[in-house]
This record gives structure tokens, C-alpha cells and sequence, in this order.
């Protein structure tokens, strides 16, 4: 039966083995290569990295993690934490089974599997996130990314070996942040509600927690029918993301609970307004601090 005859995720992932266009991929993408990063505490207890100007961190999530890590200045995130003794109960329970079963692969993973290998599996997997991109670029009126994410998926998904490639790339259409249902709702109005951690699913706020169902939807792998198929590309999917923060986690140094809802709840706004800085509120607040309305916090 045509059903039956399913391509494995680690099948496809092989293809690209006998490329000669792999050969290029010289340098690991998780870590221990060009661009090393070192983690460095400075007397002030502020986490900084030495290595690559840019930083081999800053290449590989599109953002600076030690930035994320330490927290936002002049903004205390504990004040959106108001469950703050649930989330720390789950987070331990989560960060329990990362330890024992999710980062023990995915560290087995980064050992065995050729770079390049890894290079076309996360191309895979972020090419499927291409579609989610595209239907929340339309919601949110961002016509202009929205045609770059459906050009990425088209190219990506044809020349580029259903995605094993990012041909996309080379032909000017740069990979965007990212655009989700909870990204969505917060253009629309929806405020963001307290923080909250999810059993096993991680960090979110009560927003973006109804969104995932939206999000589930909207991703390709939900629409595999053949289960054994879709349970191998999902656990693949993890382990995949996983690996891909073995390097970033280094910088995880003191409260590890404070320094991932900080970051998450940081890197959510960043992506809500697509980086852009409000100048004047930003202007304001500088002017507060000058003159002692404002003190600056030393917590993160």
C-alpha cells in the first residue's frame, strides 16, 4: 500500500551525504569550531563572550543569547511572574527531564551525526516552519515578509531538496525571526497575560499558551499520516532544536529559572515588534535615570 511506503527522517537526512555540495559545510553550527565562544563572568557579575566579533552565537539564533541571558535593562520581569511558585515547580520537573533524557540525546546526536547532516536536518525542519511564517505574515498584514517566507518555502521545498538546502538564501531571501499565532494575537490587541511554564512544552505566557493549538495546526508534520513517520520527525524535530542550544546553554550561569523566563519573556517582545525600538520611550527613560527617577536595577 502507498501509505506503507514512507521515507525516514534519517533517510533523507543521509541523501544529502552524497552531495558533493556538502563537503562545504566546514564549520559546526552547535559549537567547537570556527567562531568558538568563551563565557566569561566580569566583576560586575554581567556574562560576556569573547571569541568572533560577532560571535559564532549571533550567527546561529539571530541573536545575541549572552544579551537574552542577562536580562533586560530597567525592566523587571519578575512582575509579569506572578505564579511565580507553580512555574518554578514545573520548570523542575522540566529541567529534570531535559537532564536525564532530552539533552543525553541530544548531545549523542552532535557526537555522531556529521555536521553537514546536521546543516540539512535543520534546514528540513525550518523550511516545514516556513508555512507557519507565511499564514501569521498574512494575519498580520506583513505582506512583505510574508511573500519572502512563501518564496523561502516554494524554492526551498523545489531546488532545495524539500529543504535539505537553503537555496533560498543565495537568492536574496534572507530567513526571517520567526512569526507564530501568540505573535499574531499581540499585533491584534491581545495582551500577554502573566508567565507561565508548561509541563514539558516549556516557557509562555497565557497568550501564547492557546496558540500552540493554532501553531499545531499549521505545521506540516501534523498532517503526516502515517504515525511512526510523524512520531520519528517530530522526536527528530526535538532533539534537533536541542542540540542546536547545547552551546548557548554555557552562558546559563546563576539562577536558572530567572535567566530563561527573563530571556524568553525578552525575546517574545523582540519578536512582537520585529526589533523596532520605541527612540522616545527609550529617550525618556535615560532622561529618568539621569536624574534619579529611575534606578537601575543590579538583579540580572
Amino acid at each position: 500500500m502507498l501509505g506503507r511506503r514512507v521515507l525516514s527522517p534519517w533517510l533523507m537526512a543521509a541523501l544529502i551525504a552524497v552531495s558533493p555540495v556538502s563537503v562545504l559545510a566546514q564549520d559546526d553550527p552547535f559549537g567547537g569550531a570556527a567562531g568558538d565562544t568563551a563565557v566569561q563572568t566580569g566583576t560586575d557579575g554581567q556574562v560576556t563572550t569573547s571569541g568572533d566579533e560577532n560571535g559564532s552565537l549571533l550567527d546561529e539564533y539571530g541573536f545575541d543569547p549572552a544579551d537574552e541571558f542577562g536580562g533586560a535593562e530597567g525592566e523587571d520581569f519578575s512582575l509579569r511572574d506572578p505564579w511565580e511558585g507553580f512555574n518554578r515547580a514545573v520548570f523542575s520537573f522540566n529541567d529534570g527531564a531535559d537532564r536525564y533524557v532530552l539533552k543525553p540525546a541530544a548531545v549523542s546526536y552532535r557526537q555522531i551525526t556529521p555536521i553537514f547532516v546536521q546543516h540539512g536536518v535543520s534546514n528540513f525542519f525550518s523550511n516545514l516552519g516556513e508555512v507557519t511564517n507565511t499564514f501569521n505574515g498574512v494575519l498580520q498584514g506583513k505582506w512583505g515578509q510574508a511573500g519572502n517566507d512563501a518564496g523561502r518555502l516554494l524554492i526551498n521545498t523545489t531546488i532545495g531538496l524539500a529543504g535539505l538546502f537553503d537555496v533560498a538564501k543565495h537568492m536574496g531571501l534572507e530567513k526571517g525571526d520567526g512569526e507564530d499565532f501568540g505573535q499574531t494575537l499581540a499585533v491584534w490587541g491581545v495582551p500577554s497575560g502573566p508567565y507561565l511554564v508548561l509541563p514539558l512544552l516549556g516557557p509562555s505566557t497565557v497568550r501564547d499558551t492557546p496558540a500552540r493549538v493554532v501553531d499545531y495546526y499549521t505545521n506540516p508534520l501534523t498532517y503526516v499520516e502515517h504515525d511512526p513517520t510523524r512520531y520519528t520527525l517530530r522526536a527528530t524535530d526535538i532533539i534537533q532544536s536541542r542540540a542546536s542550544l547545547l552551546q548557548a546553554e554555557s552562558l546559563l550561569q546563576g539562577d536558572r529559572y530567572v535567566l530563561l523566563r527573563d530571556a524568553y519573556l525578552q525575546r517574545r517582545d523582540f519578536l512582537i515588534v520585529d526589533g523596532e525600538v520605541d527612540v522616545q520611550s527609550e529617550t525618556e527613560a535615560a532622561e529618568a535615570i539621569d536624574q534619579g527617577e529611575v534606578e537601575e536595577s543590579s538583579d540580572y
